[in-house]
């Protein structure tokens, strides 16, 4: 596979690009505490991530009360909690990964456009992309609440290259998780899979990526 030919790589962001598991987890037992439930710690809530933020919030709610089942009302009341706090410390302790920044602009110096696709609320990227001070490096982004559809759909990777006025042969997606593999592999889109994310605990390599690497700075060999 020659990866040099393509126009525009997606990333994903949460696990490829960042890491914001302690963030998130300050935030889930901000929203526990207010029900006097106990915290959970990082290794718990690691994979609950990567379907959205209500997902995320379902399954830490529903590790905190087992056996006990959360209702769609007690989901709906404690999502806006959760929200709220991940809105104070959305980039306080949240970090990149190794080698992504110097690669990021290894590719930008390459003249490579670069996206991201991500299942975070979109507006919590701008923010961090702000703070981490990669923000010029995106031509574009997208969250969970951006189109009708979110990963493993399609929808937004065929928006994105859409967006960017490139072909689905001209895209690659770059991605730590099940659902960014299924969601290029849905759109017929060439894609890496990083071996270091959260990925439910799961191996990357199950799910037939194109390739695998197990190092972001991977990527500036492939490029």
């Amino acid at each position: 596979m020659n990866f040099k030919e393509k126009k525009l790589i997606i990333f994903d962001f949460d696990g490829t690009l960042i890491n914001s598991i302690p963030d998130l987890t300050s935030a889930i037992n901000k929203m526990l505490a207010h029900y006097n439930l106990q915290p959970l710690t990082i290794e718990q809530v690691t994979p609950f991530i990567g379907n959205g933020a209500k997902p995320l919030v379902k399954r830490a709610l529903e590790e905190a009360t087992k056996p006990k089942r959360v209702t769609t009302d007690f989901l709906e009341e404690a999502f806006p909690i959760y929200f709220s706090a991940y809105k104070e410390v959305t980039c306080k302790d949240t970090f990149m990964y190794p080698n992504v920044l110097e690669t990021l602009n290894y590719l930008n110096n390459k003249g490579y456009k670069m996206a991201i696709c991500t299942n975070k609320p979109y507006g919590f990227i701008a923010p961090i992309l702000e703070k981490l001070e990669i923000k010029h490096l995106f031509t574009s982004w997208i969250g969970e609440d951006s189109l009708a559809e979110k990963k493993p759909n399609a929808l937004p990777l065929l928006y994105l290259a859409k967006n960017n006025n490139t072909s689905i042969k001209e895209c690659v997606m770059v991605g730590d998780s099940k659902n960014d593999i299924l969601a290029a592999q849905n759109a017929k889109m060439d894609n890496i899979g990083v071996s270091y994310g959260y990925n439910y605990n799961e191996n990357i390599q199950d799910y037939n990526p194109t390739i695998v690497a197990d190092n972001f700075k991977k990527l500036q060999e492939l490029f």
